[in-house]
């Protein structure tokens, strides 16, 4: 288990510079530990995770009503909602992994512009 950092250990590394991170006054932990963290809070406040979500959830929702529930055997209906939620989660995938790579054409037909340019 690590130590935390106390006073004169914190005064010394600021006033030299040394391998070792630093904690941070809020939380303890390393500096660099809380950069990623600000870093993926950042990235999941992002437009393009927004839209994958949105992209996700409905094809999820799509997939599940193209399976349809009716009335039937409790033993069966629930055999059926166990495919459907798989077959929701693959569509999501699927869905999202269109979404992806036509982010990932996108940006490599601009590199390609940009370059000539």
């Amino acid at each position: 288990m690590a130590k935390k950092a106390t006073g004169k250990s914190a005064g010394k590394s600021k006033s030299r510079k040394t391998g070792t991170a630093v904690a941070s006054p809020r939380s303890g932990r390393p500096r660099s530990q809380d950069s990623m963290g600000d870093a993926f809070i950042k990235l999941l406040q992002s437009p393009l995770v927004a839209e994958l979500v949105a992209v996700a959830a409905t094809a999820a929702l799509a997939s599940l009503a193209e399976q349809g529930f009716t009335s039937g055997d409790e033993g069966s209906r629930g055999k059926r909602a166990g495919k459907a939620v798989k077959a929701a989660g693959k569509a999501a995938a699927a869905a999202v992994g269109r979404r992806l790579g036509t982010e990932i054409d996108e940006i490599r037909k601009a590199a390609k512009g940009g370059a000539k340019a």
